[in-house]
């Protein structure tokens, strides 16, 4: 368990977190922020949230502008400082640990890990520990929410270990995959300034069902599945989800 961990915290160093928001910049685009903060806000109105794997802030900042009391867990310190010199960014206690183990004191209406997350997580055992933290530190009746990508296999042709899924005018992204493992490493290849550069992030993907019974391992049942967070239907088709488990 301690080598993942350890890896996850070589990437986000001081360099990515400095660069983080930047590449993620669509992200914070009103579009595909506003949505998000909707959905969970409606399952802690005036509650208590805690985000796993908070990062620079970008959900738990805005949650906290809706009357949310939230609080985050992020096993980069980089990443917790750059949050840290956001505006508003008092307003949300951060434990810097590993979203598996680390704790809070108090209950929460809602636990929440978004943008693939809980996939730096490398382990299935990591997996199912993040499921039981989430179960851990829910009132009864609070609900853990995932967003997650959902592999999109059936474009692997037979044989292939790589899958491009980015090609632009300042460089190229793909996936290579274990799939035995189900482990996948993301490569960015980026120009800028006219200097390269190369970004991996490694993960291990989940699929639905297989989550459904990380929940049901953690005491927790599902409630809702949906494509995005406007609610559309999941379907075989879909290319991600946001699953909504509760704690009975």
């Amino acid at each position: 368990m301690a080598r993942s961990r350890t890896v996850t915290a070589e990437i986000w160093d001081e360099g990515a977190a400095a660069a983080y928001d930047g590449a993620a910049a669509g992200m914070y685009a009103p579009e595909v922020l506003g949505p998000t903060v909707d959905f969970l806000a409606a399952l802690a109105p005036g509650g208590r949230a805690l985000e796993f794997a908070v990062g620079t802030g970008r959900v738990a900042l805005a949650l906290s502008e809706r009357g949310v009391t939230l609080a985050g867990i992020d096993y980069s310190r980089p990443m917790v400082d750059v949050l840290r010199g956001k505006p508003g960014s008092d307003r949300v206690e951060v434990v810097v640990g590993d979203m598996a183990s680390a704790a809070i004191p108090g209950s929460f209406d809602l636990v929440y890990v978004v943008f693939n997350s809980i996939s730096n997580l490398l382990t299935q055992a990591e997996q199912v520990a993040c499921f039981r933290n989430a179960a851990r530190h829910l009132r009864t009746g609070g609900h853990f929410v995932v967003e997650l990508e959902v592999p999109d296999l059936r474009r692997l042709p037979v044989g292939a270990l790589a899958q491009v899924f980015r090609v632009a005018d300042d460089g190229v992204s793909f996936d290579t995959f274990d799939l035995a493992a189900q482990r996948l490493v993301s490569h960015h290849y980026t120009v800028k300034d006219g200097k390269g550069h190369i970004f991996r992030s490694p993960h291990r993907f989940i699929w639905p069902s297989e989550m459904d019974l990380m929940g049901e391992l953690a005491g927790m049942r599902l409630v809702e599945r949906w494509a995005d967070w406007s609610r559309s239907p999941f379907t075989a088709d879909s290319d991600s989800h946001i699953s909504v488990w509760e704690k009975p």
